[in-house]
């Protein structure tokens, strides 16, 4: 608690406790101007988006879908198809107080005639994920859960809520029976067209080994109007944002 400071005498030095009240009300007003400065977190709301995609070299459609779920509960959905090959990703997670937390999620590739599906559940009550289906044994888990954690879906989210937000674009996501640091460093501001109407996107860049991934996030969309997956400098997933319902 500040200390209470009493009027000095001007013939007087000010004691230390009257120098720590002048202290105490400076912290407190940078605190306050840092508040009203800093912009708030996007709050969380449906959306359905469009994309068009480039997935393993072919054309495709891509679709971004939140929906709510019941109080504080949320499912997010991925969709890539195309002739040859269909993705599709689905996280259900809770929004406890703007912390996003991972309950469960399903990762489903079918490509020709080859179905692979896997099948993630975030126990936050014993503090541990675990994973079935197509796994190998070595990424069934249990993983060790830490609060603030994400799957590969949510980090979609959060890079979008973060930058808008001035935050750290820095995640621990727990995936495929794996924990990784991610972290994404602004690249510059460049135009993107967006349904006809070119909009400014901030571009934001994550670089692990021989993999990157490349966002473009414009102001007001609640996800990245473009993602581009890189592997060996070579594009593996290409998604651009087409209409927003």
């Amino acid at each position: 608690m500040c200390p209470v400071a009493m009027r000095p005498d001007p013939s007087v030095a000010a004691p230390a406790s009257t120098r720590a009240g002048r202290r105490c009300v400076l912290l407190l007003s940078l605190a306050l101007l840092l508040a009203v400065l800093t912009p708030p977190a996007l709050a969380l709301e449906p959306f359905d988006l469009e994309y068009s995609a480039s997935y393993m070299g072919l054309q495709a459609e891509g679709r971004m879908v939140l929906t709510r779920e019941g109080e504080g509960r949320w499912r997010y959905r991925l969709d890539i198809r195309n002739a040859i090959a269909t993705l599709e990703q689905i996280t259900e997670f809770e929004d406890r107080n703007g912390q996003w937390r991972p309950l469960s999620g399903s990762d489903t590739s079918l490509l020709l005639v080859k179905r692979n599906r896997k099948t993630a559940i975030y126990d936050w009550e014993r503090g541990v994920a675990t994973w079935s289906g197509d796994v190998k044994p070595e990424r069934a888990g249990p993983v060790k859960l830490q609060p603030g954690d994400l799957d590969a879906l949510l980090v979609n989210l959060a890079v979008a809520r973060d930058l808008a937000a001035g935050r750290p674009l820095r995640y621990r996501m727990v995936d495929d029976g794996r924990v990784r640091e991610l972290h994404y460093t602004v690249a510059g501001r460049e135009p993107l067209s967006i349904g006809g109407k070119v909009r400014q996107a901030t571009r934001v860049v994550r670089t692990d080994g021989e993999k990157q991934t490349i966002a473009w996030v414009v102001d007001g969309l609640p996800v990245p109007a473009r993602i581009l997956q890189r592997r060996n400098g070579k594009d593996e997933i290409d998604l651009r944002v087409k209409t927003l319902r």
